[in-house]
């Protein structure tokens, strides 16, 4: 697990103990440790459930089912998971000798403790559902009020966006593209998570991907995201055959500087960054179709990069960019290996 992951699970597993604490001091007027105890074995395997860490298949299962299915089958689910792991929880402590009683009194789920369960789990859940609709660091951001007010800093930007998306919809329709577009999506989520980057929006068949300059530079994080999604789609490649008929062709543009960073709107908050780094970003990534280079970056931020040495740079010269009165240094990435560039646009 990512430093992410780690975080969020510390997060829920302070919170779930402070909720078993909790319930013991409104039901039995005490602070107790077996609370947090009871609390952790129930609402634990409940949490991973509901993110798909726990069980993946029948929670898959469960996801594809119509709305009516859909709920009843959360319900029978949620209940078996909260019962289970109350009575293993009641039955160890029992058998050690540290719950007295019987084993029905101490084993057998109480209907106060499920509904107090389903409830401690389903704010937790909707917390852990808004800060991935954000996004981590947005939502957090968004949480502490960090840009309130507008901030300068430094950050990268990766523009990566879908080859042949249009044809693809002539093809096979508006909503057999969309399905192959969230799949795309979907296989992104994890390289941008073990990088240590955030998407910060979806643009038609477009993702935008940042980071802080500081945390994207470290361990060639923002060079390393781009080929970890490419490996990503090349691994799944029979996979992708198969649902779509199609492997996705890639095109990324990396480029990083100074921007404001700021919160805006009223009914509906968002973190925007403005500034000529993103327009240049998005200038270059326009380029690769130009120059027929899967992969650009520009000079500037290469020059602060300190590439891993499986990956090939390619100075292509100064460019000038559409809107823009300057020129760019440019560099074509690719990896040193067999056929590195299988997966990437050649073409427009």
């Amino acid at each position: 697990m990512n430093r992410y992951s780690v975080g969020f699970w510390i997060f829920i597993l302070c919170a779930v103990a402070a909720s078993g604490l909790l319930y013991g001091y409104l039901f039995y007027g005490q602070w107790s440790a077996i609370g947090a105890i009871f609390a952790l074995s129930v609402c634990v395997p409940l949490i991973a459930f509901e993110r798909g860490s726990f069980l993946p298949r029948l929670f898959h299962w469960i996801n594809g089912l119509p709305t009516p299915g859909y709920i009843a089958c959360a319900l029978i689910a949620n209940y078996l998971i909260i019962s289970i792991g109350y009575t293993l929880c009641g039955t160890l402590l029992w058998a050690i000798g540290y719950l007295p009683g019987t084993w029905w009194e101490q084993a057998v789920l109480p209907p106060k403790v499920l509904f107090y369960t389903l409830g401690v789990s389903a704010i937790l859940s909707a917390v852990s559902r808004v800060r991935e609709l954000l996004g981590r660091d947005i939502f957090t951001s968004l949480l502490i009020g960090r840009y309130r007010k507008p901030i300068e800093e430094e950050r990268i930007f990766l523009f990566i966006d879908l080859v042949g998306s249009t044809s693809f919809a002539e093809e096979f329709g508006d909503l057999r593209a969309q399905k192959f577009l969230g799949a795309l999506f979907a296989e992104i989520a994890t390289p941008v998570r073990r990088r240590h980057g955030t998407v910060d929006d979806y643009v038609g068949d477009a993702a935008i991907i940042t980071w802080p300059m500081a945390r994207g530079i470290r361990n060639a994080n923002c060079i390393n995201c781009v080929f970890d999604i490419l490996d990503a789609i090349e691994a799944n490649s029979a996979k992708w055959l198969k649902q779509f008929g199609r492997v996705p062709r890639l095109r990324a543009a990396l480029h990083g500087g100074p921007v404001v960073t700021a919160e805006i709107g009223v009914d509906h908050h968002k973190i925007t960054y403005f500034g000529d780094t993103v327009n240049t970003a998005a200038r270059l990534d326009q380029l690769c179709r130009t120059l027929q280079a899967p992969v650009l970056i520009s000079s500037e931020l290469a020059r602060r990069i300190d590439f891993p040495g499986d990956i090939r740079t390619d100075y292509l010269g100064t460019h000038a960019l559409r809107g823009k009165g300057q020129t760019l240094g440019v560099m074509s990435l690719a990896r040193q290996r067999q056929n590195p560039s299988r997966l990437l646009a050649q073409r427009a």
